[in-house]
């Protein structure tokens, strides 16, 4: 014989006579602000005016005060406990059903006053609709017994009836509530996990990029050391062994450093052999720009030769190709203004997009591309800082700050 079954439904009458309620959902009125803040002193206006309604209806019965009192009391207190505590407001109904009809009259057609019945119904609606399925069974179940005991015969199949749909509809509520709980929290996750993959992407991009930089330089080392024997004159033999050991460590790092970038590569992308971008580059790239229709001026201040080291000049590069690519992405139409300011340690990168010229429309806002994030995530880089926001007069503006000192970034 399978006891499993039995388990099961003995758990679950424990749950429902003994056990606590779930944990609150969300607040019916958490949509309306508003509204909310008037909830819990209406809530207690009608208690209190059905808490009266309850106690003159049980005086026209002729019941003693003390009773009167105590059965409005009963009547009132479930609807009180049900917006946190539906299962025990459903366990003081049952108390109530049970206890509030010895006195009853017996030419009453039904053994309860209309707010008990009605209250009765809500508090039984709401409790299915909050529990588990074999709670809910057992629910239903114990709700039948004051109606097969107490009810008129005539009045029963009704009221039975009454208590079978809001065990499907409590069910099916339910279960649609649990779908949507976790359809968001897959979304959320599904969300910060598509924005760790951007992170990672752009940072095996930097890394690209970078490796390209810096191999060039590595190159110079190799040749620089291997030639300078035959450059310099009068190179002493341990000088020459000292050019060649160089040399040699220089040609290890390149391979190892190509080693590196096949582990980055993915195998869709093939080698890349054209030059990493710099500052020379933004004419072009702003000239191309504004041959697509995006109407751009640049701001590019005088660099000295050397000024700019090449991780910083391709961070700017690919920050003002971005922010561009924003703008007319976002605000198609509108004048965009970059600034590029070298400084005495830092290189200041400023993209400024004007008011969009339609409404709704706003460079930055979340959408299928993880801009704002690439860009972040070169100037930190570098060690530098990024600020992307809206402008009190409509538009939108990135901006960095990218020292010369490239051994400070995190990397």
């Amino acid at each position: 014989m399978n006891r499993q079954p039995i388990a099961v439904a003995l758990r679950a009458l424990r749950q429902t006579l003994l056990g606590r309620d779930a944990p609150p959902g969300r607040p019916l009125l958490a949509r309306w602000p508003g509204l909310a803040r008037y909830a819990a002193p209406v809530g207690l206006l009608a208690a209190l005016g059905l808490f009266a309604i309850t106690l003159s209806v049980e005086s026209d019965w002729g019941l003693p005060t003390p009773i009167a009192v105590l059965f409005a009391a009963m009547t009132v207190a479930p609807l009180l406990a049900l917006p946190r505590h539906p299962l025990l407001a459903w366990r003081l109904t049952v108390l109530a059903l049970l206890i509030c009809t010895f006195n009853a009259p017996a030419d009453q057609a039904w053994p309860w006053t209309p707010p008990l019945a009605l209250g009765s119904i809500a508090v039984v609606a709401v409790a299915v609709a909050r529990v588990d399925r074999p709670v809910l069974v057992w629910v239903v179940t114990i709700t039948t017994v004051p109606v097969l005991t107490l009810v008129h015969p005539d009045n029963r199949v009704p009221v039975l009836l009454l208590l079978g749909a809001l065990a499907i509809v409590g069910d099916l509520v339910r279960r649609n509530r649990l779908s949507r709980h976790a359809l968001a929290a897959q979304t959320e996750q599904s969300e910060r996990e598509q924005e760790r993959r951007a992170v990672l992407e752009e940072r095996t991009r930097i890394a690209r990029e970078m490796h390209d930089v810096v191999a060039h330089h590595m190159s110079l080392i190799a040749v620089q050391a291997e030639t300078a024997p035959y450059r310099l004159t009068d190179v002493s033999a341990p000088a020459a062994a000292e050019f060649v050991a160089i040399a040699g460590s220089a040609r290890d790092a390149l391979t190892d450093m190509r080693r590196l970038l096949g582990v980055l590569r993915s195998e869709s992308s093939g080698p890349q052999t054209a030059p990493q971008p710099d500052l020379a580059d933004l004419d072009a790239m702003v000239d191309a720009a504004r041959r697509a229709g995006l109407p751009v001026t640049l701001e590019f201040g005088p660099v000295d030769d050397g000024q700019v080291p090449a991780p910083v000049g391709l961070a700017a590069y690919r920050i003002v190709q971005e922010g561009l690519a924003n703008a007319a992405r976002h605000a198609a139409g509108a004048a965009v203004r970059v600034t590029v300011r070298p400084g005495p340690t830092t290189l200041t990168v400023r993209v400024q997009n004007a008011r969009p010229a339609e409404a709704g429309s706003r460079t930055g806002e979340a959408g299928a591309g993880h801009g704002l994030t690439g860009m972040r995530e070169r100037a930190t880089s570098l060690g530098g800082t990024f600020t992307a926001g809206p402008l009190p007069d409509g538009g939108y503006a990135v901006a960095a700050e990218l020292p010369y000192d490239v051994e400070g970034g995190d990397r």
